[in-house]
């Protein structure tokens, strides 16, 4: 449902995160949007208040990117969180395993339509890939134009992704999306019987917020107010990293002055 006045949004209370599990986002969530996303870097501070997150949540903690999800565990190093990466394609559970979107069966006419135009213009290549099929021109570069209408034409027809590269086309699954990466971790036994609790500051973080609301938790916008289905907001990345600290030292002092309260 959505907030009838987003412009008065309160900031989430210090107990949100109470029995809760907590989603991130990362690119303007944890970390400064960068003019490059190679540029951005993740602070002993953030790892730190991580960490303790972990603790305090007993392992319900989880980041949810449009990234690839090696490149999210490659920037935090030995964390042990779970990743959804790929806008909820890949996921990457806290274990290590990996569960990535089904090879829809499009991809196979895809295929098949992209080895005859390999087969009609010598020096094309196709690579065949788990979640995608590729048509590689770099030997033909007389035909880039018709490649690229090709892979256009494919795209609409058989509503997958199209990714350009250099020199290449990429036909990719899409389908999946925060909301569905958040669900599908709910599903963890670790998180059962938890509030979601997600923050994210993007249009592509709204299927995460709305996600966690409708099971039962609440959604955190980062960022100036819009039509959100978030509940709460926040400014911006350092008032996340603020909050979140300040939930996780809050978590330990609790946890401190009354090790054998009821949960």
């Amino acid at each position: 449902m959505h907030h009838p006045r987003n412009d008065i949004l309160p900031p989430p209370p210090a107990d949100l995160l109470e029995g809760a599990a907590l989603f991130l986002d990362f690119d303007g969530t944890l970390v400064e949007l960068a003019e490059r996303p190679d540029a951005v870097a993740v602070s002993a501070e953030l790892r730190d208040t991580l960490r303790r997150l972990l603790a305090r949540l007993e392992g319900r903690v989880a980041i949810i990117s449009g990234r690839p999800a090696a490149q999210i565990r490659e920037l935090f190093g030995p964390v042990d969180f779970a990743i959804s990466g790929s806008h909820g394609v890949e996921l990457v559970h806290a274990d290590g395993r990996v569960v990535m979107a089904e090879r829809p069966a499009a991809l196979d006419e895809i295929l098949a339509e992209a080895d005859a135009f390999a087969a009609a213009n010598p020096g094309v290549l196709i690579e065949n890939k788990p979640l995608g099929v590729a048509i590689h021109y770099r030997q033909a570069p007389e035909v880039e134009q018709e490649a690229i209408a090709l892979a256009m034409r494919l795209a609409a027809a058989h509503q997958v992704a199209l990714q350009p590269g250099k020199m290449m086309a990429e036909l990719r699954v899409g389908g999946g999306d925060k909301g569905s990466a958040l669900r599908a971790l709910m599903e963890e036994p670790n998180m059962a019987g938890a509030r979601p609790v997600f923050l994210g500051d993007d249009v592509t973080d709204e299927p995460g917020l709305a996600a966690a609301a409708a099971l039962g938790g609440a959604g955190v916008l980062v960022g100036p107010a819009r039509e959100t289905a978030a509940r709460y907001r926040l400014d911006g990345v350092a008032d996340v990293l603020a909050w979140l600290a300040a939930a996780a030292v809050r978590g330990e002092g609790a946890a401190a002055a009354a090790g054998d309260e009821a949960a």
